[in-house]
């Protein structure tokens, strides 16, 4: 993971201890804030639940989704995320040696692409991931190529066995996967432009196990995005992964918002 400022440290230490979260699932849920802009996340922590959705004054989903404890403490607790990314330091600046696009002996990726939430080393490969662009460095053997993670939110990485050499794979919310099967974007990597107060990238395709979040309006709830959830919820009773009870309970909660 990214390194954080001496204060963000502390600040997230006291936020696991609060919230009875480990360090790490803190970490992954502060850098799918930051990666959302501060308003919004798209997480994968298994202590939560495994897959989840924040937005900031609209609904929090998680993989549990009738445990609305959990729901309610995910919603807090990156509330507060949000919060410390917009009153301090959080993630320390990147070196001077590292910026205008240069290349450098402790940043061989594109300077372009920013700094990674968290790179390494296996054998012959190394590797640097970056959420917010959603994509993937990969130096194998002085060879860089880069990659477009797609809505993949990676969290492992392995080095496959009888593989060429620098062979990798990664782990996600869908399981484990190889490198190779990602779009190769490189030798000239599209990077996204940064925005503001929008949706990340990563937002456009969102897991097909998760129904869209409704947004909340001035004035109430969006009708159209609510019945997109409901229409979801019935895939997942046609592909026996609610029940028909468990169904009929989140319809009533999300109609009830209208």
């Amino acid at each position: 993971m990214q390194a954080l400022t001496t204060a963000a440290e502390q600040a997230v230490q006291q936020l696991s201890q609060r919230y009875g979260v480990s360090i790490d699932g803190v970490k992954t849920l502060l850098a799918a804030v930051n990666a959302g802009g501060g308003t919004m996340a798209q997480f994968y922590v298994p202590e939560l639940g495994g897959g989840g959705q924040w937005m900031r004054g609209g609904m929090t989903m998680v993989g549990d989704m009738f445990n609305s404890g959990l729901q309610a403490m995910v919603s807090n607790l990156c509330s507060e995320l949000s919060s410390l990314l917009a009153s301090m330091q959080v993630y320390p600046p990147a070196p001077a040696g590292m910026a205008g696009g240069g290349w450098s002996s402790n940043q061989w990726w594109p300077a372009e692409l920013g700094s990674p939430s968290s790179s390494g080393g296996q054998n012959d490969a190394r590797y640097a991931y970056f959420p917010g662009a959603r994509r993937l460095a990969l130096d194998r053997q002085g060879q860089i190529s880069i990659y477009d993670t797609l809505d993949h939110q990676i969290g492992g990485v392995q080095q496959q066995q009888g593989g060429y050499p620098g062979s990798l794979s990664f782990s996600s919310q869908y399981g484990t996967f190889t490198v190779d099967s990602l779009p190769l974007v490189s030798p000239a990597p599209q990077v996204p432009q940064p925005i503001v107060n929008s949706a990340p990238s990563n937002f456009n395709s969102p897991p097909s196990n998760f129904a869209p979040m409704p947004s909340q309006a001035s004035g109430g709830s969006d009708t159209s995005s609510i019945i997109q959830a409901i229409e979801q919820l019935g895939r997942l009773v046609q592909s026996g992964v609610l029940t028909d009870e468990e169904f009929r309970a989140k319809k009533a909660e999300l109609l009830a918002r209208l």
